[in-house]
């Protein structure tokens, strides 16, 4: 048993920005209101129904990850965001159409009290959506400090002793790494000579590890997947995690891939589709937006069947990936996967799954879970990439030079393990063979 982690305790506000005041922010916010009122359940949500089991299986030590570390409390949680439309809460989520009019009439009242500060927005990044709340200045530079400005006069205002900021913006047009993400010197560079490499998300990353706001990348936009933001983090000792909150079709797969691979069936093809219609679904209609979703979405396979080790079974798979803007579908998003493996003898067989879901309400306890899970990093002194948090993620930040792990079960043996490390309990390896000594 190692010597616990030092972490600092849990004192005042926490703050949790929002980048993004749509269907998924106003999703989590509404909900917990909802849950502190005593209104609902954290469904869904680790940090508040997960347990965590401690030493032997015949200790009978299984407490709730919230009684295990010490958590912030959704008592101590203040709302902040940013969004191009100035909607308050309530007005953004009747709009959204995620929740019922019985759930949204019962937070009306706190809902309408959250509005957003004017954002950082280029309509060159995300092609399908425009709106009057932006800011203006000379240069990005200019824009980042403002956001800074906003940050601090944020927690002044609401008494917020610290804060966290959890992406959940649209999805940006792809953009690969140029020489201005190499270093934070280039970085800094552009943002001063307004670089258009330097995207709307990256700006908010930089302002918030500047103003000491770990930061999650809930797209698969760069933001701060890059080495400049890197540099950044380490030196203002600041965790970062991301990126693309795992959802729908990709969770599917994080469960099922490894299920095929740990059984050695074979893979001839799986093809996804989907259908969306609320405004993420508008935004990747565009094809240089959905690019970047593509990219996240087609690394999950390749990363998780391992084909250099075993190429007779997954050398040679085809990997295809749609996305449909559907209007009346509205948030309630479908996932129809075509799945076609074969086994012995080479014998075919076919899985199909048509999963009917939500995506706002997948995402929701994914912000809160990141959003507590980042402010207990910062008290604990972990700063830079959090590859921990890769259970909650479509493409997982990793070090330079080592590939993600993407199955859903070996990234929750990792983030139980890490909580287990911070507070000196022993690592669970699973080998059992202790019982029978």
């Amino acid at each position: 048993m190692k010597t616990p982690t030092e972490i600092r305790p849990v004192a005042g506000k926490l703050g949790i920005l929002l980048p993004g005041l749509g269907a998924v922010a106003t999703t989590f916010i509404a909900g917990v209101e909802m849950i502190r009122q005593g209104m609902a359940e954290p469904v869904g949500s680790l940090t508040q129904m997960g347990t965590i089991r401690l030493g032997k299986r015949t200790d009978n030590r299984s407490p709730r990850i919230s009684d295990f570390v010490p958590l912030a409390s959704l008592d101590s949680i203040e709302f902040g965001a940013w969004d191009l439309f100035p909607d308050d809460a309530f007005t953004a989520a009747s709009k959204a159409g995620v929740l019922s009019k019985e759930h949204l009439a019962s937070v009306k009242g706190f809902l309408e009290g959250i509005h957003p500060m004017e954002a950082v927005f280029d309509k060159g990044y995300v092609k399908r959506l425009d709106g009057p709340h932006v800011k203006t200045g000379a240069t990005k530079m200019d824009l980042a400090e403002q956001l800074m400005a906003d940050i601090a006069r944020f927690k002044k205002e609401r008494g917020v002793d610290r804060c966290v900021a959890v992406w959940c913006g649209s999805t940006e047009v792809y953009r690969p790494l140029t020489p201005v993400h190499a270093t934070l010197e280039a970085f800094e560079k552009g943002l001063r000579e307004n670089s258009d490499d330097i995207a709307p998300s990256a700006i908010y990353a930089y302002a918030c590890i500047r103003s000491g706001v770990p930061y999650a990348n809930g797209a698969p936009n760069l933001s701060v997947d890059f080495p400049a933001m890197h540099e950044l983090a380490r030196r203002e000792g600041i965790p970062i995690a991301g990126k693309d909150f795992k959802t729908g079709q990709t969770l599917m797969k994080t469960i099922l891939a490894p299920g095929f691979k740990a059984r050695l069936l074979g893979l001839e093809g799986w093809y996804s589709t989907n259908i969306l219609g609320n405004r993420d679904g508008e935004v990747l209609d565009d094809p240089e937006s959905f690019k970047s979703k593509e990219v996240s979405k087609l690394g999950v396979l390749e990363h998780i069947f391992q084909p250099h080790l075993h190429p007779k079974l997954y050398g040679h798979y085809s990997h295809v990936v749609r996305i449909n803007y559907y209007p009346p579908r509205g948030d309630n998003k479908e996932g129809w996967d075509n799945i076609d493996i074969f086994g012995w003898l080479n014998y075919p067989m076919q899985i199909k799954i048509d999963f009917l879901c939500r995506d706002s309400i997948l995402a929701a306890p994914i912000v809160l879970d990141l959003a507590l899970f980042l402010d207990l990093a910062h008290r604990a002194g972990m700063a830079g990439t959090q590859e921990w948090l890769s259970f909650y993620f479509k493409s997982p930040m990793t070090a330079e030079g080592l590939y993600p792990e993407h199955d859903l079960f070996i990234q929750l043996m990792k983030l139980k393990n890490t909580l287990r490390w911070m507070k000196g309990e022993d690592l669970i390896t699973h080998l059992g063979l202790e019982y029978y000594d």
